[in-house]
């Protein structure tokens, strides 16, 4: 079969069946953004701050001092212009104006741009608190949007069906490969619910459901990780399944669970598996754009094509790395990492393993070594009587990132220590990171932390006492057991 102007013509050229997703997309795309601008801006500067628990200054030092002028290109951002905590500030609350602007449609790829280059800064500055998956997720998402701004086409679509591919195989992929054996005997569900970072009470609900639902439901969610992402490249009626499958584990995962704005992510990203009849078949006309018709026009540029071949390499060898059995990894310094430096390319593996024990610390402080006090933090439970809140698709990235201490690996030992450090002098910027700081008037003398065993409350439990936790002190941190895993 030959194409009008040949195949570059026929990659490039606007795709009339995703007008309508186009806009819908790029619109929800603008509240993924929202959420994540205004999560950071709410934090940002008792996280990586002047006086925060891991100022950016002294990440970039490093950096520059490892790479010298090298690091401007190895890790973008715009903070090697300047990191104190107006600018910090000043870029979250510029997301958020822009991501405004993307919702209301005003100048849509200039607005995009910006997104990009302002949340990657925001990435490459935030150290341990941006390492979560959905960074790279939005940076990509964010990413292939600046072209889709100028319509959308074969390349396009195909770039974002890649991604939404990637996501969903291999994050089921992981958890097989893994060998965790709550997801080979399909009991990680009786778990999963209670041992999460930050749960709501959707979480203790779904968590009495009766054995067979949850094992049934382990079943379903591998079968839509590890199956249906293959429908994303077959005819309409099977990408019309992989939407709906997608879509209902993403409710279902926010019915229960506070995981910020991935999911909304991912929801946008399965408009793609629709196009502008199944859209306006599904939502009332109101709600959608009278985008004018007529043939497809040229929409796209060598440098789409150019975008597609990085991604589609760099996302093949992560991948590969990702299954490589020998454990060895690209060198720091390979193009590959250049590319994933800007937040591209990279693997998803959400949920590999499962915790089957929930660990919670405590943080108290004292003047006199008797007398002790708890720090109350904003999200994560702390005592047998904290509801689980809800919270998505607000990102409580301090709260989110103390799920990961109880194992007492190297990495969070050392941002933990940062953390204990900065309230122990009763720094403004952390402490604000608090639901209460009980020492408000007078640092500490002394700080400790104890480490307790939280499962959810039986309905038989929660009637008698009204708590939804019961909890079991396990000692002084870290001279407990660790987490495993």
């Amino acid at each position: 079969m030959s194409y009008p102007g040949g195949l570059l013509d026929w990659l490039l050229r606007e795709d009339p069946r995703y007008r309508v997703v186009s806009w819908l997309f790029l619109r929800l795309l603008a509240l993924v953004y929202l959420f994540a601008f205004l999560s950071t801006a709410l934090e940002i500067t008792g996280l990586v701050g002047e006086r925060g628990i891991l100022p950016a200054q002294i990440l970039l030092d490093a950096r520059f001092g490892r790479l010298g002028e090298l690091a401007w290109l190895r890790y973008p951002t715009l903070f090697w212009l300047g990191s104190d905590n107006w600018a910090l500030l000043g870029a979250s609350y510029a997301g958020c104006l822009l991501s405004i602007g993307l919702l209301l449609n005003w100048r849509p790829r200039l607005v995009l741009i910006g997104l990009f280059v302002l949340y990657l800064s925001l990435y490459q500055v935030g150290d341990r608190f941006f390492s979560f998956q959905w960074e790279f997720l939005l940076l990509e998402t964010g990413f292939i949007s600046i072209f889709l701004a100028g319509g959308p086409n074969r390349v396009l679509v195909f770039l974002l069906h890649w991604l939404l591919f990637r996501l969903r195989f291999l994050s089921g992929f992981s958890k097989v490969f893994s060998g965790d054996p709550t997801w080979a005997n399909l009991t990680t569900l009786n778990y999963y619910f209670e041992t999460q970072p930050l749960p709501h009470m959707g979480a203790w609900y779904a968590h009495h459901l009766p054995d067979w639902l949850l094992r049934f439901g382990t079943g379903a969610n591998l079968f839509v990780e590890l199956v249906v992402p293959f429908f994303i490249f077959l005819p309409r009626p099977f990408r019309l399944f992989a939407a709906a499958a997608t879509i209902a584990i993403q409710l279902a995962i926010m019915l229960t669970s506070n995981h910020n704005f991935v999911n909304l992510l991912t929801i946008a990203l399965c408009l793609f598996l629709l196009d502008d009849r199944a859209v306006r078949a599904l939502l009332p006309q109101r709600w959608l754009p009278a985008l004018a018709g007529g043939a497809a026009r040229l929409k796209g540029s060598l440098l789409q094509l150019l975008a597609a071949v990085m991604l589609l390499s760099t996302s093949l060898a992560t991948a590969y790395e990702l299954v490589r059995e020998d454990g060895v990894r690209f060198a720091v310094n390979s193009p590959v990492n250049w590319v994933r430096a800007w937040g591209l390319g990279n693997v998803y593996h959400i949920f590999p393993v499962m915790q089957t024990e929930r660990q919670e610390l405590v943080i108290e402080g004292s003047h006199d070594g008797t007398n002790w006090q708890p720090y109350d933090f904003r999200y994560k439970p702390d005592f047998a009587g904290d509801p689980p809140r809800l919270i998505m698709p607000i990102h409580p990235r301090l709260d989110w990132m103390l799920w990961f201490v109880p194992p007492q690996g190297d990495r969070e030992r050392y941002w933990f220590g940062a953390l204990l450090y900065r309230l122990k002098h009763n720094e403004p910027d952390v402490t604000a990171l608090l639901r209460h700081n009980p020492f408000a008037d007078k640092p500490p003398r002394q700080l400790r932390v104890m480490a307790y065993r939280f499962r959810f409350s039986t309905p038989e439990e929660r009637a008698r006492s009204g708590d939804i936790w019961q909890t079991e002190r396990l000692g002084q941190f870290p001279q407990v057991p660790a987490r495993k895993p």
